[in-house]
Parts: structure tokens; sequence; C-alpha cells
């Protein structure tokens, strides 16, 4: 491509325009933990937004969704790239092709370029890309494929014409973070660790916060600007440090740490597979970057979008912060939020004549003694803390399965104790659609010879009465897929016959959820989609 090696030459119009305009922003992964807090920060400085996703369907119940514009795309895909580019102005690539196999390098690659060509085409400003911070003078080659691959996109985008701004950051700390989720459950679950050598590695980590302040200011940065810049919060630490202080700030006891050479990265990963619910193979660049220091050599950003007194936050302060908001149930997004590379991501096939093969169900009905109200505060509470509400240890085993094959397992919860919307994840399902007060249907992701989905419907009978309708339905792949349905069938009596009982005799009880509404005396309320704290 002859524009790659073109020198760049951007004009504007008038001095000052890109301050005195309301800018088009193109946020991809907007369904995902750093994207799906950008756009309300977007939209509270003023600027218009587009998001481009697979599935624009994931970001309906969003809180800003009727504030943007999505559009279907893929960012390997160039006529929807240049279709979602159309008139913008600032691009900001939020993607990362990480565990969706081994050639995941070359489709960061290609995704790039992709990218970076059509806004050039189209005539965008700035592009703006969030990467990891690399060690200072470590070849490249011999990085973890996690960070060689973030800092080869970067390279991509300043090579390209189009100016652009790269964020380097280490460790992200914010609610629902993976690096906060990873430190969180190591340090609240072991009271006494052995743990790998790179414990005693230094890094800086930057509070979520701040890694906003930085994406937002960039985008009305002036056009002769175009280069990487490390950001970091004011604190190097070792992750012991981070360890020791996180129990400190939560009001643990003190932490007893041994680190041994013999867990090596892939090791490692499993480790916290085990211990957290970060699965393993998100784990493992997690734990892989941490094998280098990761110190930022400079500040310079500041000259550009400067730092409010007090910023960047301090590590203490922004762990406080983290779990005030997940103790107050305010987590705006999770690591979770964005789908498991490799997970099915097939929608339920909704024609009855379905030509699309095998579809087996299991289906359970019944009559319950509880207001549709009160049936649907139970439906939308079930998983994480609540649990199944049928044989705990079933559901156990089958995570723990799960787990050991690589899978998300049952461990990642929910965003929010109450509430779900489409998109969330719920322990090893994802929300495939909600319609309040009458449908949950979950697509399953942990590791299956098919596809799987588990419908919940609240209705009311001719009578008046209300009923509970739920359905458990699979499409097998291969005849290892049938077997596998033939192999649990004869367990669902107990399994899916229990759930729905005991939802049921939950709904009449009025057993909504564990966690009170009015939980430490804060009364919930639905925040506008402008002020999201972190």
């Amino acid at each position: 491509m002859v524009w790659w090696t073109d020198r760049k030459e951007r004009t504007v119009a008038a001095n000052g325009r890109q301050d005195q305009e309301r800018l088009l922003c193109l946020v991809t992964g907007a369904s995902g933990y750093v994207g799906g807090r950008l756009v309300p920060e977007l939209l509270g400085a003023g600027h218009r937004v587009r998001c481009l996703a697979r599935t624009p369907a994931k970001l309906r119940d969003q809180p800003w969704a009727s504030d943007v514009e999505s559009v279907r795309g893929d960012v390997t895909d160039p006529r929807s790239v240049a279709e979602a580019m159309r008139d913008v102005d600032v691009g900001y690539y939020l993607v990362h092709a990480l565990g969706s196999g081994s050639g995941f390098e070359d489709t960061d690659r290609r995704a790039a370029r992709v990218f970076a060509q059509q806004a050039y085409e189209a005539g965008v400003r700035r592009i703006v890309y969030l990467g990891g911070l690399t060690p200072r003078g470590v070849p490249e080659r011999t990085l973890s494929p996690h960070l060689r691959s973030r800092a080869e996109v970067g390279r991509i985008f300043l090579d390209a014409p189009v100016p652009a701004t790269v964020l380097r950051a280490a460790v992200v700390i914010g609610s629902g973070s993976a690096s906060f989720e990873m430190l969180r459950y190591l340090t609240e679950r072991l009271p006494v660790m052995v743990t790998p050598s790179w414990v005693h590695t230094r890094t800086q980590p930057i509070a979520i916060r701040d890694v906003l302040h930085y994406l937002v200011g960039s985008a009305t940065m002036p056009d002769n600007v175009d280069r990487a810049f490390d950001v970091g919060g004011p604190d190097v630490l070792t992750y012991r440090e981070m360890m020791r202080r996180y129990a400190t700030v939560s009001g643990l006891r003190r932490r007893i740490i041994v680190p041994v050479p013999v867990l090596t990265p892939g090791l490692s990963s499993h480790w916290v597979g085990l211990v957290t619910p970060v699965p393993a193979a998100l784990a493992r660049p997690l734990t892989e970057s941490l094998r280098h220091e990761v110190v930022c050599q400079e500040h310079d950003i500041a000259r550009y979008v400067p730092d409010a007194p007090g910023r960047p936050l301090p590590f203490d302060e922004a762990l406080a912060l983290a779990l005030r908001r997940v103790r107050e149930a305010q987590v705006a997004t999770r690591w979770s939020s964005a789908s498991v590379p490799g997970a099915p991501s097939d929608s339920l096939p909704t024609d009855p004549d379905w030509a699309g093969g095998s579809l087996y169900q299991d289906e359970r009905e019944l009559r319950v003694d509880a207001s549709p109200e009160a049936l649907w505060k139970v439906v939308e509470g079930i998983g994480g803390d609540n649990g199944w509400y049928s044989f705990p240890l079933a559901w156990a085993v089958r995570g723990w399965l799960d787990r050991f094959v690589g899978g998300v397992g049952l461990r990642r919860g929910r965003r929010d104790a109450q509430h779900l919307r489409v998109g969330d994840s719920l322990d090893f399902w994802r929300v495939e659609e909600i319609e309040p007060g009458r449908l949950l249907r979950l697509r399953a992701e942990m590791r299956l010879p098919g596809l799987a989905w588990l419908e919940m419907h609240v209705e009311t009978d001719a009578e008046g009465r209300t009923r509970y309708r739920q359905r458990a339905l699979f499409h097998p792949r291969g005849l290892l897929g049938h077997a596998y349905w033939w192999s649990v069938s004869p367990f669902h009596a107990v399994v899916f016959g229990g759930m729905a009982r005991n939802i049921g005799q939950a709904a009449a009880k009025g057993l909504t959820t564990r966690r009170s509404d009015d939980r430490s005396g804060r009364s919930r309320r639905r925040r506008s989609p402008r002020s999201v704290e972190h």
C-alpha cells in the first residue's frame, strides 16, 4: 500500500476548529470494558458518538444507547469500516483479537491496517489507540505475544498518514477490570500465597478514570501531534506490594507471600484461573506482561491533556474507589462485558421449521402463586450470588469442568445483583435477549459440543394466573454433540425441573435476591449516561 509510507500532511480549515465544534467520534469496542465507559465520557464532553459493533443489539440496553448512533460492522471488513468512518473526526480503536486463536497477531495486524486505511480515505483527523506499556530496552521479539501485538498495532497507526495518539498503559485499576479482579481475588482468597517470581516485577498501575481522561482529551490534540504517550499513576509498585496494599485498603490481615521460580507464565495463568473468576485464557497475557518491568519513561501527555489537582490518582485511592463501586453494585462495565473469544455467538433460531439441524429442547411449565412482577424479580436476579435454584453441586461441578478445559467457568458472576441488560455476562451464560417482565434468554458460553440457550418466560394465562415457562435448548455439533445431550438428559429432571419449581417457590415467598434493595441504607437509582462514575 503506497499510502503507508506517505508523509502525514493534514490541514485544518481554521485554527482551533476542533475546539469550536462537537466532534463525531467513532468508538470500536463499545461493548467492552474501556469502550463501554468511554462512550458516556465523550458524550459528557459534548462530542457526538458512533459505535461500530458486530452485533449492535448488544448495546441496546446501555444507559447511553439512545444518545449514540450504532452501526454494524467488523474492524477486519474494509467495507463496513468505511461506512462507519463517514464524516468521522476521531476514530477510537479499542479492540484486540487476543484469545481468538493462534493467529490473533495476524488478525490484529490486518484489522489495524484496515482501520488506518479507511480513516485516511475518509479524512478522519485523528486515531486514538489504547495499547500496552512495553519494557524499555527489551527486544520486541522477546515480549509476550500480547504485548508484542499491542506494540505492533500502535506502530501501524503511527506509521499511517492519519495523526495518531497511542496511549500505553500497564495495569488498569477500576471496578470490574480484569487486572483489578485478578488482584482482588488473589488477595482476598489466599491469606498465604505461593506465587510466581513475577510478583517482584515493578509496574506502574493507573486508575481507569485517568485512562478515560486521557482518551477523551486526546480527541482535541493539535494536528501536529503524532506520537505515543506513556500513561500511569504516581506509584511504581511490585505486584507483591500491590497485593499487600490491597489487603490494607480492604481491611484484610497482612498477606504472607512466598514467591517460587518454578511457576511459569503458563502455570501461573492456570493458578490464577483456579483462584479468580478470570479464565486462564485471559490470565495468561496478564501474567506474561508482568515478566518485564513496565514503568513510564515520560509524562508528556500532560502537556496536551492537563491533569487536574490530585490526578492521576494514587494507587490506594484507585483501589478504594474501585472497591466502593463493587460494594455498592455500581459497576458500569466489567472485563467480561466483551464477548469471550471463541465463545458461540449464534442467535437462537426462531423459525419453527428451522432447517439448521437438530434442536433438542427441555421445556418446563408451572403455575406460580405470585404476581408476575414478583416472579420476574426472581428471574432477573438469577445467577451470581443468588445461584441457579437447583442442585448447587451439579452447577458447581459443571463450572469446574468448564474451567478445566479452558472455559469461563461459573465464577464470572453478575455486573449488577438485581438488573440485567443485553450483553451482560452471567456466570457461564450471556444475556442474548431480555424483555422486562416477560422474557430472559441466555446463551451458553461454556465449552460445549454445540450451541445452548436457556429461556425463562413470565406469562399470565387466560384466567389471569401467573405462569412460569422455562426452555433449555441445544443445537448439537456432530456426533459428539448428540452424545452429549443424551448423556446429560437423565439429569434434566433434577436440574431443570428443580430449577423451575424453586424459582416458583422463591417468587411465592418473595425471595427476590439475597441482597436487599436498600443495601447499606442507600437507594438504587438509574444514573445519567453522562455521569458514570468509575
